[in-house]
């Protein structure tokens, strides 16, 4: 069998079972464990499948989506909360902080915004907006609005970034796959985000842990770029355990 003809049973079978397992797959088509994960890895980089800890899913087609600031503000809002106050534990008086654009890390701007001495850079038009008239000296970037997510983007955004340094940046991400990396649904705000850490001495990832396991259309950073991760208790005990490995300080709320 030819390894396109192997690939597309492959796809087949996930969508009709729900899942398939690498063993499983190996006595199916009568090659061995490796072939397999290659396969499902092929499929997994073109976006076709969703890999898995011994196997892998259909893919997870709401991760590709880029869904509106209101959509995204009726989701976990629990956690969201819970998950900021502890992003703001992490802030001293005097700190430069970058938040990107995203429900959580608007929830990060309202926790930290009665902090002395702080300045905030954001692309994210709402967080200008929501520190507005308080102490905090507000940065804003250039670029290009995005009507989804009310971000900065584009070549003004990136440049800005560049001039800049920060002690901390709290970066919300749409999929945050530990072997892959972490990714969002917007090739340019990939390209902001990726910025915003090159020029930030700590990089915290809030996120809740729907996000865990998935991976969204743009890539942003290897999981090996992350030193901080602040999510919810329902974070799967793999999850959990392959951010320590990768030497990520957690925090679940």
């Amino acid at each position: 069998m030819l390894a396109e003809e192997r690939r597309r049973k492959i796809l087949e079978l996930t969508q009709r079972n729900g899942r398939v397992v690498v063993k499983d797959l190996a006595r199916r088509f009568a090659t061995s464990l490796i072939t397999i994960r290659k396969d499902l890895e092929s499929l997994h980089q073109l976006g076709r499948l969703q890999r898995a800890h011994g196997g892998a899913l259909p893919i997870d087609a709401t991760a590709l989506r880029d869904p509106t600031l209101g959509e995204k503000e009726q989701l976990h809002q629990r956690e969201k909360v819970k998950i900021a106050a502890a992003a703001a534990r992490l802030v001293r008086p005097g700190h430069v902080v970058i938040l990107d654009s995203g429900t959580t890390t608007t929830a990060v701007a309202r926790t930290i915004k009665h902090i002395r001495d702080l300045t905030v850079i954001t692309n994210a038009v709402n967080i200008a907006a929501e520190l507005a008239g308080t102490n905090v000296e507000v940065i804003l970037t250039g670029g290009v609005l995005r009507r989804n997510s009310f971000s900065l983007v584009g070549p003004l955004a990136e440049d800005s970034l560049r001039h800049v340094t920060a002690d901390i940046l709290f970066l919300a991400v749409d999929g945050f796959d530990i072997e892959y990396g972490l990714t969002t649904p917007n090739l340019l705000e990939a390209r902001a985000n990726r910025v915003m850490m090159e020029n930030a001495k700590t990089t915290v990832i809030v996120c809740d842990s729907s996000k865990f396991g998935r991976r969204s259309l743009s890539f942003i950073a290897p999981t090996s770029a992350v030193h901080h991760a602040i999510t919810d208790k329902n974070i799967s005990a793999r999850h959990l355990r392959g951010l320590r490995a990768a030497h990520i300080k957690v925090v679940t709320v």
